[in-house]
């Protein structure tokens, strides 16, 4: 779930955007849920997923391949 930087480095462009997608798709997923008073998933798996995308992103950002 915790994407770390060294790792995201280690990727390639397509695998970033393939985790990328991933990921938000994962973050929709659960706010959907939690919204349609589903289960309430744990407040901390919110936190990590959305660390990740920011993450993902300010190194994309980094790169210019954005």
């Amino acid at each position: 779930m915790n994407v770390k930087i060294k790792d995201i480095i280690k990727m390639s462009a397509i695998e970033r955007e393939k985790k990328l997608e991933n990921l938000r798709k994962e973050l929709f997923k659960i706010r959907a849920s939690n919204s349609m008073g589903g289960t309430m998933v744990d407040p901390s798996k919110i936190k990590q997923l959305k660390k990740s995308v920011a993450r993902i992103l300010t190194h994309m950002h980094e790169i210019n391949e954005i």
